[in-house]
Formats: C-alpha cells, sequence, structure tokens
C-alpha cells in the first residue's frame, strides 16, 4: 500500500504537481512559483487508524479510498517518528488488556515538533472507572516514549486522562512560537512545512502598514506569526474551540495587538456592510481600523461570493488556499481588481495530489 511513499520518489511528485498548477492558473498572469518542498517522510504530525480484532491479535488498518479494500498497517511512512514509536507501544499495551482493547474501533494521533503526543481510543461502549484507570496506567507505561495523554471516547462519552491538548513550538525565522492544538481541532497537519508557510507570509508582509484581518483565524497560526508586521490584528473565526485556543495563544507568546471575535467570514461581512448587530462584537469598533491587509485561509470550499467581494475591499489580500481548485474560481473574480505578487506551492501532502498554494494580492 505504502511502496509508493518513497524518498526516491518525491522529486518527480513535485514536479508533477508544479506542472500541474502551472497548467491550472496558466490562464492568470502569475509571478514565478515559489516551491516548498515537504521532508520525504514521517512529516505528518496527525494521523488516524481503524482497529481490528482477529482472535487474540490487534492492529492497525487503513482502507484504500478508491476499493475500499483494508490494509494491515504496523508502520505508517509519512507519519511523524514518535507517532510510529507509539502505534508499536500502544498496541503492545492493550492487545491484552479487556478494559482498553474491548469495542475499540479507531485511534487518533496527534504529534508535535515539541515531543507532545495526545492519543485518542474510540470506542463501541460506555466507559467504566476500569477503563479510566487502566487508561491512566498506560498513559505512564507510554510516557517511556514522549509525555503522552490519552483520552476516551464513547457515546456521549469523552473522558480526559490529564488533558486533550498539546503544545506545539514552531520556529519561524529566528523566534519560536507556541500553540495550543486541541484534540478534534483543525491544526497544519505538516508542520515543517506550515513553518515555511509562515515564514513566507511574514516575510512578505515585513513592510506593511495599517491592520491585518484574518478570516478563519483558526488558533491563531498565521495571526499570532504575522502580528509583529501590523498595528494591530483582528481575527475571525467560527469555532468556540478554536477560539478559546487561540486566545491562549496569543497569552502564551505575550502579544498584545491580536483581538480575536468568534464569528464566520459571512458574519463579519455583515457587520461590515452595517446589515446586522452582533452582541459579540460589543466593545469592538470596526471603523476604527485600517483595512489595509486581509488574510483567508478557507476550507476546500474556497470564499463564498460575499466573502469575495468583502476581501476586494483591501489594499493587499493574502489567500491560503488548500484546494486550488477553488483558488483558481476566486482568482477569477479577484484578478478583476487586484495583481498577483507572489505565489507559492507548499507540499503539505507528499504523494497525493493536494497541495497547498498561496498568493499574495495587491489592488491594481
Amino acid at each position: 500500500m505504502f511502496s509508493h511513499i518513497h524518498p526516491d520518489n518525491y522529486p518527480e511528485q513535485l514536479s508533477n504537481k508544479q506542472q500541474d498548477m502551472a497548467e491550472l492558473f496558466s490562464h492568470f498572469t502569475m509571478p514565478v512559483a515559489e516551491v516548498y518542498p515537504s521532508q520525504p517522510l514521517n512529516y505528518r504530525q496527525r494521523a488516524e487508524f481503524r482497529v481490528w480484532h482477529q482472535g487474540d491479535d490487534l492492529y492497525y488498518i487503513m482502507f484504500n479510498s478508491e476499493t475500499k479494500e483494508k490494509f494491515r498497517v504496523d508502520d505508517f511512512p509519512v507519519a511523524s517518528e514518535l507517532i510510529n514509536k507509539a502505534m508499536k507501544g500502544l498496541i503492545t499495551a492493550i492487545k491484552d488488556n479487556q478494559d482498553l482493547r474491548y469495542k475499540l474501533f479507531q485511534v487518533d494521533f496527534l504529534s508535535t515538533l515539541s515531543g507532545e503526543l495526545l492519543i485518542s481510543l474510540l470506542y463501541h461502549k460506555p466507559l467504566e472507572k476500569s477503563w479510566e484507570q487502566a487508561a491512566k496506567a498506560l498513559k505512564v507505561e507510554l510516557s517511556a516514549i514522549a509525555p503522552v495523554d490519552i483520552i476516551g471516547r464513547a457515546k456521549k462519552q469523552k473522558i480526559i486522562v490529564d488533558k486533550d491538548y498539546v503544545m506545539e513550538s514552531l520556529n519561524v525565522g529566528n523566534k519560536t512560537f507556541i500553540y495550543q492544538q486541541v484534540e478534534n481541532s483543525f491544526t497544519q497537519p505538516n508542520a515543517q512545512v506550515n513553518e515555511q508557510m509562515l515564514l513566507w507570509a511574514q516575510q512578505a508582509t515585513k513592510d506593511s502598514t495599517g491592520d491585518l484581518i484574518e478570516l478563519y483565524c483558526g488558533n491563531g497560526n498565521f495571526s499570532i506569526a504575522l502580528a509583529e508586521n501590523f498595528t494591530r490584528v483582528l481575527g475571525t473565526e467560527i469555532s468556540k474551540t478554536s477560539v478559546r485556543s487561540a486566545q491562549i495563544n496569543i497569552e502564551k507568546n505575550g502579544i498584545d495587538n491580536i483581538d480575536i471575535v468568534r464569528m464566520s467570514s459571512e458574519e463579519f461581512s455583515q457587520a461590515m456592510n452595517g446589515e446586522r448587530q452582533f452582541r459579540r462584537l460589543e466593545g469592538f469598533d470596526l471603523t476604527a481600523y485600517n483595512y489595509d491587509t486581509v488574510l483567508v485561509d478557507p476550507p476546500r470550499a474556497g470564499l463564498d461570493k460575499d466573502s469575495v467581494e468583502l476581501v476586494r475591499r483591501f489594499e493587499k489580500v493574502i489567500y491560503i488556499s488548500c484546494n486550488p481548485e477553488t483558488l483558481k474560481e476566486n482568482l477569477a473574480l479577484l484578478t478583476t481588481t487586484h495583481k498577483v505578487d507572489k505565489y507559492a506551492l507548499f507540499d503539505q501532502f507528499p504523494y497525493t495530489h493536494h497541495i497547498e498554494v498561496g498568493v499574495i494580492l495587491t489592488k491594481k
């Protein structure tokens, strides 16, 4: 299943992606692409596996997305070395422990460059007190691999053995930023490429004036790294969990010029247009911001029409896209008022057809 995942194959597949992107954006006037490769192995900080029970045996499986055929997975070369170590240690620890293995159907791993690990165990059974005691013992056993926390999930149940998050450290230029990453919340899966994305955006906005507005700011991934380049930063995010993490991350990094409001890009557009008033914006004077730069990192669906109209008001647009097809659709509108100054490819997902694209546009 993983025979194609090999460092010898990586340069060719990255070259193919560059050609695909050149063709996709050939109708636009684009600068030469800046290409940021990934490590060829052990680059993913997240992984999830189904668990297969066969007699006394127990092992991880994955499914072929096209054929639905299942494959046994003992090693996962795309996942971090920390996850690979934990995969083996976990199976060994729970194979003969009925409290931990009975009705276990999925395991999720979240690791960090900082060396922390979070493991979520998902069950088709209620979790009793005996499970919690066994999970605490498991945490102690796995701590020989890394600082680890355990979460148990079942229907309408979530048991946390100590905490449900990790603290990541990302090096951007000559600075290190700290980010809380919570279980089941979005984080960039390829942390080292994320560091390159942050540095690219930071350098591209170095001599900026005015304020930065970030839509879909998540846990503050970009806002925190870019804050030093702007007078003020206003981030919007709809997820309560991500907003809480963003507030924690702002404090952890000692930053005093970022505000986060919990609202969607559509709601922010309505507030900007004076179409609706939001209690969540009490204390915020949206007219006081110098709306010079906007950063968007939308989901795969891209920007809706109203959000495109909103970002077109800004002098500079930083667009980070996980779906080049929807970026192409949005660029068809954005390039009527803006020109593309910078264009970068970030290979977050080696050995797949997916690639992250960054563009920076300025008003014509």
